[in-house]
């Protein structure tokens, strides 16, 4: 093995060795061009063991479509018989569950005391819970007197007593509460992300008593612009995060909405992101800001070796298969995923270079993040190694973002492909802050990722063997 540099840590990540296999070649080109890792990549939604040495933080979910922050109702919609009530203040244990804003708060002092970014859900559905009461019947479906209206502005003065008696919640209102507690975005303790809403495209099914209709493209531009314009002429420094979309078929026509075809007819628009892009390109141009920062969006993969490798009972030898190799899909050109994307849709595959060719072509400058996304396997090593795939994946290929979302517990095996990066000895210590080139001579069996510290005099390399049950006999140069 032979590398430039004082090698700081080595990390060889192997599911067994049993059998000796082929030599495989790696190169580490260190003293070669390097890029920033964002150190955002390397977040959660939920807090694990608070070992990970979490870089972000995301407050979101199908809870905080509902949520009210003038008095802390939220509503469960199909998650739990569409009940509104004080789940978010009594899952945090927080005691004064009527304290305007303190869900938020209360997240936002935790993340300040783990040093991570923090990304905050703004309600774009329409409508928020007004009550604590529980089930909403269909007949209560919004609007009705247990909902209060959303309006992105008050057009009034502001209060840091919010009126509880009153039909609306302002989410400028909301933004400038934040601000009056934390500071700007642009310093030290400022929240530095909002997200517009959570899966809209999914509202029909998860939210029915908020937004009973399909969810449409304008719609969603619209309130996006529309929210955006509020919360920015409050806070400048902000980041806004969007359309947070669940999955594939929402990228695409945005769940088949009603006047998809209508918006890309007599356009070059290859999927939604396309057209979502370019409007909030255009908004800019009109209102002489940019309205959307980063391109907000979720990836729970398809793959399926017998069954789809997300579902807790993929356990069989095909599933760890799949779920290994199910990384690829992310950025190789010279693989194809078992499952109905891999089939259907190969022109938007890879994944990573498909959406930064629209992010070039309709929208330069805009950031990517994954606000969602698990590779299942959360407790087994097939779940780590391709975790760790992933991380490695992110800082290689200009992820700004990332927030794991927790399928299933207590995932010993995600932490510790977090750790492997954020805290590998115990001591906070990481990988390195910029990315060299580093090559493997089978993608298929291994990846290998290079960093350098911003000094340069260290090297780390993380280096993985997916096959199941043959070791890797590695030659480094």
């Amino acid at each position: 093995m032979k590398i430039s540099g004082f090698i700081s840590a080595l990390f060889i990540i192997t599911i067994s060795a049993n059998i000796f296999s082929q030599s495989i070649d790696f190169l580490i080109t260190a003293d070669g061009s390097k890029k920033p890792i964002s150190p955002y990549i390397y977040g959660t939604n939920q807090l694990l063991t608070e070992e990970e040495n979490w870089t972000a933080m995301r407050q979101g979910g199908n809870r905080l479509t509902g949520y009210n922050w003038e008095n802390n109702a939220s509503n469960a919609g199909t998650d739990w018989i569409n009940s509104s009530d004080n789940f978010l203040t009594w899952i945090a244990g927080i005691q004064n569950e009527n304290e305007p804003g303190i869900v938020t708060t209360t997240f936002r002092n935790k993340s300040i005391e783990l040093n991570a970014y923090s990304l905050i859900t703004l309600q774009l559905a329409g409508y928020v819970a007004r009550d604590k009461s529980g089930a909403v019947t269909e007949n209560q479906t919004a609007p009705s007197l247990r909902w209060r209206s959303v309006q992105f502005e008050k057009g009034s003065a502001f209060s840091l007593q919010p009126d509880t008696s009153d039909s609306f919640v302002y989410l400028d209102e909301y933004v400038n509460f934040l601000v009056d507690r934390f500071g700007m975005a642009n310093t030290s303790n400022g929240i530095k992300g909002y997200s517009l809403d959570n899966e809209p495209g999914l509202w029909i099914s998860t939210h029915p008593r908020i937004h009973p209709l399909q969810a449409r493209c304008v719609e969603m531009v619209q309130k996006a612009i529309g929210v955006s314009t509020a919360v920015k002429n409050v806070d400048p420094y902000l980041e806004i995060f969007g359309p947070v979309l669940y999955g594939f078929n929402a990228y695409y026509d945005f769940q088949s909405a009603a006047d998809w075809d209508s918006v890309k007819a007599g356009t070059n628009y290859q999927w939604f992101i396309d057209y979502y892009l370019d409007q909030m390109r255009l908004a800019e141009i009109s209102s002489g800001k940019r309205l959307l920062d980063v391109l907000d969006i979720h990836w729970y993969p398809e793959a399926r070796g017998d069954n789809r490798i997300t579902e807790t009972n993929a356990n069989t030898t095909a599933d760890k298969l799949a779920r290994v190799q199910a990384p690829r899909t992310l950025w190789d050109n010279n693989y194809t995923e078992n499952s109905w994307i891999g089939q259907w849709f190969g022109a938007y595959l890879p994944l990573i270079p498909r959406l930064k060719e629209s992010i070039d072509e309709f929208y330069p400058g805009t950031k990517l993040a994954f606000t969602e996304f698990s590779y299942g396997g959360e407790n087994d090593i097939t779940g780590a190694i391709a975790m760790a795939d992933v991380l490695g994946i992110f800082g290689k290929y200009d992820v700004y973002l990332g927030t794991y979302w927790q399928l299933d517990s207590p995932s010993n095996y995600i932490s510790a492909a977090y750790k492997i990066y954020r805290n590998y000895d115990g001591n906070n210590s990481t990988f390195g802050d910029n990315s060299v080139p580093s090559v493997t001579s089978d993608s298929v069996s291994t990846s290998v990722y290079g960093s350098v510290d911003d000094t340069g005099n260290e090297i780390h390399l993380i280096v993985i063997n997916k096959k199941l049950n043959e070791s890797v006999n590695g030659n480094f140069s």
